[in-house]
């Protein structure tokens, strides 16, 4: 007797758990974790480039006659990176995540313009310690990149798991939507002119 009270007592708890299980419950927090690791990864490879461009600066200041509105501009972006508040709310927002994803986009511009720039200057360019922060830079970028596609491709996974039943009767339970993703930069699809 004792032991059908205890079966009939576990009953509810098990209901529970398959019911959890089958409206996708635990695939949603999977797949939010996943996308919060993917995220925190973007951050952390953007921050690394964010920290390589003082040492760059203070190399290309070395020359004295390199163009000062070009180092003006590599500082005021990487000022206005350093100055945005990113949390975990940023993947939640559009608007805050389009705000990240532009003042990297202008950091990128001016670390690109930069880089045309001290190709005029060939003492700069044979500098090693120039070469040094130029081909960390550049892996920086490489790793910027297989971040923000990680992050993409978790954000879809994380989005389809949210939208198809029946697991978005577990993300409707803990309050889960849609998250936004990165977009690509508007004019970014046509070649650049190439003037001869």
């Amino acid at each position: 007797m004792k032991r059908r009270s205890s079966l009939w007592l576990s009953a509810p708890f098990l209901l529970l758990a398959l019911s959890t299980q089958a409206c996708g419950f635990n695939r949603v927090v999977e797949t939010d974790e996943d996308v919060k690791a993917a995220w925190s990864e973007v951050q952390n490879q953007y921050k690394r480039r964010a920290d390589l461009v003082p040492g760059l600066v203070k190399v290309v200041k070395g020359a004295a006659e390199f163009e000062r509105t070009t180092l003006q501009q590599v500082v005021e972006a990487r000022s206005k990176v350093a100055g945005l508040k990113v949390d975990s709310s940023t993947i939640e927002d559009p608007q805050k995540l389009r705000a990240f994803e532009a003042a990297q986009q202008q950091l990128s511009g001016a670390l690109s313009r930069l880089m045309v720039v001290v190709e005029r200057y060939p003492n700069l360019r044979a500098s090693e310690n120039y070469r040094d922060l130029q081909a960390q830079l550049e892996g920086t970028e490489n790793r910027i990149a297989v971040a923000r596609k990680r992050y993409i491709d978790s954000v879809a996974t994380y989005n389809k798991v949210v939208q198809t039943f029946p697991s978005m009767l577990g993300a409707s339970l803990r309050g889960k939507k849609v998250r936004p993703n990165f977009e690509g930069t508007p004019g970014a699809e046509k070649p650049p002119e190439i003037e001869l």
